[in-house]
């Protein structure tokens, strides 16, 4: 196994800060991913890309290499010795649940979780490995803050009204006591037509050039004010004094040649990487999603500050560009139902498990082992 010591030439300074954010994807013939859809009997069929007909095979050799430091991979015991006695919740929409269902599969290959507990449509679901004492759930929701959605005579518009300063009850309810790791995130529900409240009172909206009467903000304006409320509410738990918040940076998506339903699609087979990489990570996922990608870091320091002297810790989980800015061939695209259920237009939003976004646990424990 490898370790986490930085690589440094003769002379060096060891730094304690290790920056897995910046280095290459590099294909290993012989690299294998820890479990499979075999093995792991947890994997959503929406996310098991080889059961809905996936063919190539060659997304899951490459390895994330950092520039500075090494990565060490995914270890079970290791994962156990951590969080035995613990509870870690993912806190955000359904990425973020594709990131516990990733982390589940991960130490299901040597204790089988029990299904403790899930709604009907699978937002709110805890697992629990006894032999280690040991939960795991997701809180879903959409912004992170309370939200409305706005309606025409009956019918959804999927337009919403967010109230940046009120955090979403629907999960902030919902934190058991004693939690040790709140992994939070949003994003992908803000890239749309959204107006924003503060006070009770409307201050803007996003993504509504057509109304002149209207102040007309970024969509990392609202991002950030919505982390920034769910931070506050975590600083402010009481009952959480040990409470490890970690927030994850955007997960871009990378739809080509249209929209979600108008036939966009995510058919590479390989990583962006060369020296045209980053001018094609951007393309692909968006000038809006990459401007973004440092709103996180501003909003985490934030709540460090006000957390010092309080016992508190937060952490980055930095993925963005790093990770998943280079993975386009890591979606389900049309792999994400059977033929039967296949409803004309492709998952570029959500990853194959197993697949890149494991990675993303690799950088998760890296951070807890600190």
């Amino acid at each position: 196994m490898m370790n986490s010591r930085p690589k440094r030439n003769p002379g060096e300074e060891l730094t304690s800060i290790l920056d897995f954010r910046r280095g290459k994807w590099v294909f290993h013939q012989e690299f294998t991913p820890l479990c499979t859809n075999s093995s792991c009997q947890t994997i959503p069929v929406s996310k098991n890309c080889f059961v809905n007909v996936r063919k190539d095979e060659e997304f899951l050799q490459w390895r994330w290499e950092p520039e500075k430091c090494e990565l060490p991979r995914f270890e079970t015991k290791t994962i156990f010795s951590i969080v035995s006695g613990k509870k870690m919740a993912f806190i955000g929409d359904s990425v973020a649940r594709n990131q516990m269902e990733s982390l589940l599969c991960l130490p299901s290959q040597e204790e089988a979780p029990l299904d403790l507990y899930k709604d009907a449509k699978d937002r709110f679901w805890t697992w629990y490995f006894p032999g280690h004492n040991f939960t795991i759930m997701v809180l879903w929701t959409k912004f992170l803050v309370a939200s409305e959605e706005r309606g025409i005579n009956g019918y959804p518009t999927v337009i919403f009204d967010l109230h940046l300063d009120k955090v979403d009850e629907s999960w902030a309810l919902k934190l058991p006591s004693q939690l040790n790791y709140a992994i939070l995130s949003d994003s992908q529900w803000f890239f749309r037509k959204n107006n924003l409240y503060q006070g009770g009172r409307m201050i803007g909206c996003i993504y509504c050039k057509n109304e002149s009467n209207v102040k007309q903000l970024d969509v990392g304006f609202a991002i950030g004010r919505a982390l920034r409320s769910a931070l506050t509410y975590t600083n402010n738990c009481e009952e959480r004094d040990r409470l490890l918040t970690l927030v994850r940076t955007i997960s871009p998506s990378h739809f080509e040649n249209g929209t979600w339903k108008t036939g966009r699609s995510c058919n590479r087979t390989s990583p962006f990487r060369g020296e045209s990489a980053e001018k094609e990570e951007v393309a692909a996922a968006g000038d809006g999603e990459w401007a973004v990608r440092a709103v996180p870091m501003e909003e985490t320091g934030r709540a460090r500050r006000r957390g010092e002297g309080r016992g508190r810790r937060f952490e980055v989980l930095d993925i963005t560009r790093a990770m998943m800015m280079m993975r386009p061939d890591g979606h389900p695209g049309s792999h994400w139902r059977t033929k039967k259920q296949k409803k004309g237009y492709n998952d570029c939003v959500h990853w194959c498990l197993p697949g890149p976004i494991d990675t993303w646990n690799d950088l998760l424990l890296a951070i807890l082992r600190k």
